[in-house]
């Protein structure tokens, strides 16, 4: 079974990726470059959690094109019954991944470490 929810959620992924890039017709999502990072299933199919990466200039920008996206959620379930071939489509609720800033916050805090090299590397 979970084989079967790990393509479920690829497939999810790549089609919820493909209606936000080419079928929503929305202004505030032309400010920002919006990437489908992850899709969690449930195990019985009903419900799916779908983590965007929204790549934007402000977190103003970020969170409009989330809000826009998540109000989008009907349309993109009815194309998504179009593309998929799955007898039960999950609810879609649409989360902000965090962990790019995450990586990008920690990388910049050990940059900032100054650790002196090892005996026998250089300086």
């Amino acid at each position: 079974m979970k084989i079967r929810i790990e393509r479920v959620n690829s497939e999810l992924q790549k089609q919820i990726s493909a209606v936000i890039a080419h079928d929503i017709k929305d202004p505030r999502l032309g400010k920002g470059i919006i990437g489908v990072t992850k899709v969690s299933t449930t195990p019985d199919l009903k419900f799916a959690k779908v983590y965007l990466s929204v790549y934007a200039g402000s977190e103003e920008e970020r969170l409009a094109a989330l809000e826009t996206v998540r109000r989008s959620k009907g349309f993109i379930r009815n194309r998504l019954k179009e593309l998929v071939e799955i007898r039960l489509l999950p609810e879609l609720n649409f989360e902000l991944d965090t962990s790019v800033d995450y990586g990008m916050k920690i990388d910049k805090l050990l940059k900032t470490i100054n650790i002196p090299p090892a005996d026998g590397e250089e300086k």
